[in-house]
Parts: structure tokens; C-alpha cells; sequence
């Protein structure tokens, strides 16, 4: 099976559908009910084992939007914004599950408010 032909496609299609769905996220979120913010910094095997990418997948299957990125110190650090149960999501899998091949020692949560709009649109790796 070739897949040239369908990442061509991909390639051309428009992407203003995705800003459209993304603006769409960021507002139906928004009038969730209340919205929380939350710093996180997560200690272990947490580099070099494709955390970040898993942790972007998982944040935008819950329906959260932030950020990730490794530190200089062998940790991965981050922001998530959302509804307090769909952040209290994220928080629980980045404490207890991360990516397949990770080890997480501990999570530390810091900064958590309630905010009153989402200050992202989506969720990405920062570098």
C-alpha cells in the first residue's frame, strides 16, 4: 500500500479548517464551567523516551490546551488549561502513566487558579 498519495493530500489540503476547529476547542471550552490553570514539572525517565510527544497526544485527547518541553535537568515541565476535571485528567496521568517507556518518580503541580479564559489555543512542544 502506498501512502505517498495521502500525505500529498494532507500536504495540500487547507489548514484553515484545524484554526477553525482549534478556535472552536478554545471556545466551547470556555463555557465549561469553571477554568483551571496548572504548572507541572514531572521528575524520572522522562527524557529520551518520547514524553512530550505522548503527553501532547494525551492532553489534546482529553481536550486540554498548554504546553511541554524538556529541561536542562532531565525533567519536563509544563502548563495545562482547561476545565477542572479534564486538567484533574492530565494531572492524573501525568503523575501515574506518561509515555510507555517513562518512569515518573514524582510530579510536582505548582500555580494551580482558576482563570477566566484559556490564555492557548492548542496544546504544544515547546523547544
Amino acid at each position: 500500500m502506498c501512502l505517498l498519495p495521502l500525505a500529498a493530500a494532507a500536504v495540500a489540503a487547507p489548514r484553515a479548517p484545524l484554526r477553525l476547529l482549534n478556535r472552536g476547542l478554545a471556545a466551547a471550552m470556555s463555557t465549561a464551567g469553571p477554568l483551571k490553570s496548572v504548572d507541572y514539572e514531572v521528575f524520572g525517565r522522562v527524557q529520551g523516551v518520547c514524553f512530550r510527544m505522548y503527553t501532547e497526544d494525551e492532553a489534546r485527547k482529553i481536550g486540554v490546551v498548554g504546553w511541554v518541553k524538556n529541561t536542562s535537568k532531565g525533567t519536563v515541565t509544563g502548563q495545562v488549561q482547561g476545565p477542572e476535571d479534564k486538567v484533574n485528567s492530565m494531572k492524573s496521568w501525568l503523575s501515574k502513566v506518561g509515555s510507555p517507556s517513562s518512569r515518573i518518580d514524582r510530579t510536582n503541580f505548582s500555580n494551580e487558579k482558576t482563570i477566566s479564559k484559556l490564555e492557548y489555543s492548542n496544546f504544544s512542544i515547546r523547544y
